[in-house]
């Protein structure tokens, strides 16, 4: 057999049969989280969060040319993006699987050494088990199809360290180092994708100590070992953060010291930079300094490879329409590479979550770039506490995290934490669950995709082998149909973990080397990533795409297993036939299994709701309105179908989260698209960084309520006699009342048609409201100036899930048209503190009969939880309460209208038991409009639902701890609900079968 020849096909047959895969299965258009502002950036190279992926996003840009102008299918050829690059990944792990495989067979052959046609079947069976396995493994394929930056970084890692082996088989030959280059300049490049790569550094200088050195040690490979560390750290510290903070400062010295121009020092620094390398490359030649001479051109191609992140500062001097951070002088470049705005989670010392600050330290300086020098904005501070402790694990005293610490460690309300609840929760919950849970999903099998917070029937791993399950999570004699047809339920049976294992036993045995490197990558892109990330539990969202270089890993030795398995055969049977059955168990075992269970819930090609829900929420604005949205589900959709569709370009889209930085609300003060400037009309100077950050609230005592507009005066004011002072004799503002009003005008409220003109006489003179917060941020600043200025041209709308604290108290005055509230000056008969309850019925009909799209909620075979979520707020909000208010003004052909959009677009399963009580106000309206036979179809739906769940709890109850609290009473509740629809409806039947489940679960109500 031609052993390059087959190990060369194969490889790219790999590679197609996973972008194939992948490309079938894809998502169509945007996803949920950073896609739609990936997607939105790469489309017209805009400035994505910090901090940054500039090559992916250039990458990207190229493949949406294949949409051939239909902007529609951008997001999809994108998402092909991460596809192709899945796919190759897959093929680099083949390639990397067989190079192993036959250093066991050859050790350090020589490419022309021949081999049997027997190891030449294993090497490659191996290959193609290995590499396939990964390809269908859970965390990899989710990444695979959707527009996010872990493919492209997965396929760095793979390409990298393939290099590394192919280095190693030609090492003596004359220009073998050129590997090594070309190794550095792809760590440099995937800096502009994710670090992640960065993480393989240890295990490549343990290959290269390997082959080089004469006289392997174990002192010596732990030199190498730390050696390696300590480039990841240049790399990482000294390359991608330290390089630009030297240009920093030397900018500062070259303005404000010697008067030059802004990026004059920053040119001298790069000038210097290459110059030093060029002269010490020079000088390796000359002095005949090899090792000297790759380290200098390695790192020469590295910083070349870096050089990508270019574009982020020549595209935010262009200043685009998404500018995240707007890094267009080297201070804010430098906070945007380092991720300042969102913090540092200690690592080697730190503080216990309730401890206390006993002093306060400045710990730097933030710059800003002013007319003409570089100024101190403000000082970076930090806290000394009363209670610290090295290797702090729990650490954050942020919403809920204290509480979960207590409940997750046993401690009493008032109890300290030890060192030894700090190691409790690194082990039990930062590696057990927040990564082993993660690698028993892709080689064991996942309960479901609910995100697991330590619930026993949410996101835990099973493996589908009913004894150990029940042991581990419980209740699975009486598992509910839900679960059973679950598509996000996969179970392997341990047999793609217990290949590995065999794998790695046997490579260690095999090659002792090799299999220390294999899992030396295993570590650092493992629990590795898990010491340096530090998380805080609560995470909204799961985190294991982080590990998927470790999972590729252990894919490795899956690979190997093949070959683990063969070698033990060939003791019983011939060794062709040894071979062959080997590979026979493996694919099965493997890739056949590990697809056939993952194929339903990672096929997205049906999926549209992110998309839709974006343009939901533009169709429910009036034209040239104001949107201010909340969350990362919430705007990356709305950036999406604006900036890439083109669709209601006239809305101006605001993300409150972000309105809090000053250049964010420079930038909303300019023109985008079709839509306006918001008429915040404050100085951008009074607003700038280190100015105003935030204004604190000190009652004053005030009597009645202060127009915004005096209110606004006083805390943009530069005048010391409209501040008060600190104990350090600094004057800052202040907001000293929360009692707030605006005046209306009436003539502007009519003539800009901001109420239906039937509540016209309902139109208020003054708006008064309490202020919700104890602070203002530039915000809750832009917000009221916006209230000031506007004058009720510009129609003003919040997303429909904008958490009500971000209202500023408005609430009363919101009124639903759908998936967005808008603000109108009217008595609703609401009190102050009263939830908004108000609808515009005709225009909520309106939108949904005529403009809002569903995401194919109803045909689609997987919907992940991010989308079934909103099913809960379709079924009681948009459909249920605009139905019961269309009967209520008794007209019922338009409720049925409703609810029979509501039947054909909502999904004929339920998801959740939030979803089955959410549905009680759209199945009354049913039976009220004359649409029994549906109505009973749902509740029969539901009753199940409920009850089949309800006795799985209780079933897990009796042996296990963990008590379905909040799914108890959100079924309780919904048995009651219900019992008080179908009281009325005449639907005997349902009304004894919810009777039934009242009277069996009545010892719940009763506790």
């Amino acid at each position: 057999m031609n052993y390059n020849k087959i190990n060369n096909l194969l490889g790219w047959l790999c590679a197609i049969i996973a972008t194939l895969t992948y490309v079938i299965t894809a998502e169509r258009t945007t996803s949920w989280w950073d896609c739609g502002e990936f997607i939105a950036s790469a489309y017209k190279m805009q400035i994505v969060h910090q901090p940054g992926a500039p090559l992916f996003l250039m990458v990207e840009n190229l493949f949406s040319n294949f949409a051939m102008g239909d902007r529609t299918r951008i997001a999809f050829w994108m998402n092909i993006g991460s596809a192709v690059s899945s796919g190759l990944t897959i093929m680099f792990l083949f390639w990397t699987i067989t190079a192993l495989a036959r250093k066991v067979f050859a050790g350090k052959a020589s490419l022309a050494e021949r081999l049997s046609d027997t190891v030449v079947v294993q090497i490659m069976g191996a290959g193609l088990v290995g590499a396939l396995a990964y390809a269908f493994s859970d965390t990899f394929w989710y990444s695979a199809v959707e527009a996010e930056v872990y493919a492209m970084s997965s396929l760095c890692t793979a390409v990298v360290f393939w290099a590394i082996l192919k280095w190693e088989v030609r090492a003596d030959e004359p220009g073998a180092d050129r590997w090594l280059i070309l190794i550095a300049y792809v760590m440099g490049l995937s800096i502009g994708v994710h670090l992640l790569n960065l993480l393989v550094i240890p295990a490549i200088a343990l290959v290269i100590y390997f082959r080089r050195s004469k006289n392997v040690t174990i002192s010596g490979a732990i030199k190498a070992l730390l050696i390696g560390v300590v480039v990841l750290a240049l790399i990482l510290w000294g390359v991608i953060q330290y390089l630009i903070k030297f240009a920093a400062f030397t900018d500062l010295f070259f303005v404000n010291t010697l008067g030059l121009g802004f990026g004059t020092g920053v040119t001298f620094f790069a000038l210097l930079v290459a110059g030093g390398l060029v002269y010490g490359i020079w000088y390796s030649i000359k002095k005949i300094k090899p090792v000297l001479n790759i380290a200098l051109i390695s790192l020469g191609f590295i910083i070349l490879g870096y050089s990508s992140f270019a574009m982020i500062l020549i595209r935010a001097k262009a200043n685009p329409t998404l500018n995240n951070s707007d890094p267009d002088n080297v201070f804010t470049f430098l906070s945007y590479l380092n991720r300042e705005q969102y913090g540092d989670e200690p690592l080697f010392k730190g503080r216990f979550f309730d401890a206390r600050p006993i002093d306060l330290v400045e710990s730097g300086k933030v710059y800003r770039k002013d007319k003409d020098k570089y100024v101190v904005a403000k000082k970076k501070t930090g806290y000394k506490y009363d209670k610290e402790t090295v290797f702090p694990r729990i650490y954050s005293e942020k919403g809920g995290h204290p509480s979960f610490y207590r409940e997750y460690l046993g401690l009493g309300e008032n109890q300290s934490p030890t060192f030894s609840d700090n190691l409790k929760f690194f082990f039990g919950y930062q590696i057990g669950h927040m990564y082993g849970r993660y690698f028993m999903w892709n080689f064991v099998g996942r309960q479901n995709d609910i995100q697991g917070h330590g619930s026993l029937t949410e996101g835990n791993w099973i493996s589908g082998i009913k004894p150990i399950d029940n042991m581990l999570v419980g209740g699975q004699s009486v598992l509910p149909t839900s679960e059973k047809e679950n598509p996000t339920r996969n179970t392997y049976f341990f047999l793609p973990l217990l290949i590995g294992l065999f794998g790695a036993f046997w490579h260690f045995g095999k090659n002792q080397r090799d299999a220390g490197v294999v899992g030396l990558l295993f570590f650092f892109t493992g629990l590795a990533i898990v010491l340096y990330l530090n998380q805080t539990p609560l995470q909204p969202r799961e985190r294991d795409y982080a590990y998927a270089g470790s999972f590729y890993a252990f894919s490795i030795w899956i690979g190997l297993g093949v070959l683990a398995i063969a070698d033990a055969l060939s003791k019983k049977i011939n060794a062709k036939t040894a071979a062959y059955t080997a590979i026979g168990i493996g694919v099965l075992a493997a890739p056949v299994l590990m697809a056939s269970q993952n194929w339903g819930d990672h096929n997205r090609s049906e999926k549209f709701l992110a998309r839709d829900m974006a343009r939901n929420y533009l169709e429910s604005c009036a034209p040239n309105a104001i949107l201010f949205s909340y969350g990362d589900n919430d705007t990356y959709p709305l950036w999406y179908v604006q900036e890439v569709e083109g669709f209601r370009t006239d809305v101006r889209v605001v993300n409150l989260s972000l309105l809090s930085s000053d250049w964010y609300m420079r930038q909303m003060m300019q023109k985008v698209n079709d839509a306006d400037a918001l008429p915040i009309h404050i100085d951008p100077e009074k607003v700038k960084d280190g100015v105003r950050d935030v204004i604190y609230y000190q009652d004053m005592k005030i009597q009645g309520y202060i127009d915004v507009q005096d209110l606004l005066n006083v805390m943009l004011s530069d005048n010391q006699k409209n501040k008060a002072p600190l104990q350090s004799g600094e004057y800052v503002n202040l907001l000293p009342t929360k009692n707030m009003q605006l005046v209306v005008d009436r003539n502007a409220v009519i003539s800009n048609k901001v109420v239906p003109q039937e509540w016209e006489e309902s139109i208020v003179d003054t708006l008064q409201w309490n202020y919700s917060m104890n602070y203002v941020s530039r915000a809750e600043l832009s917000i009221m100036a916006i209230l000031v200025n506007n004058n009720w041209k510009r129609p003003i709308y919040f997303t429909s899930t904008t958490p009500e604290e971000n209202y500023i108290g408005l609430d009363r005055f919101l009124v639903s048209e759908g998936f967005a509230l808008r603000l109108m000056p009217i008595n609703t008969g609401l009190k102050q503190g009263d939830p908004s309850s108000i609808v515009n019925t005709d225009v909520v009909y309106d939108h949904i009969v005529n403009k809002y799209q569903w995401g194919n909620l109803a045909n689609s075979a997987f919907l992940d939880p991010d989308s079934y979520r909103y099913i809960s707020l379709y079924v009681s909000s948009i459909f249920g309460e605009t139905a019961q208010s269309l009967i209520a003004q008794n007209r019922t052909e338009e409720a049925r209208n409703v609810v029979l959009k509501a039947y054909e677009s909502m999904p004929k399963k339920t998801y959740q038991m939030s979803e089955a009580m959410s549905y009680t106000p759209l199945v009354d309206a049913m039976y009220k409009v004359g649409e029994s036979a549906k109505a009973k179809e749902i509740v029969a739906r539901n009753l199940k639902y409920i009850g089949e769940n309800l006795k799985y709890y209780m079933n897990i109850s009796e042996t296990k701890n963990n008590f379905e609290y909040r799914n108890i009473r959100f079924g309780l509740a919904a048995i009651q609900r219900y019992q008080q629809v179908l009281e009325t409806s005449g639907d005997k039947e349902m009304k004894a079968e919810v009777d039934k489940l009242f009277k069996e679960y009545t010892y719940l109500f009763q506790q």
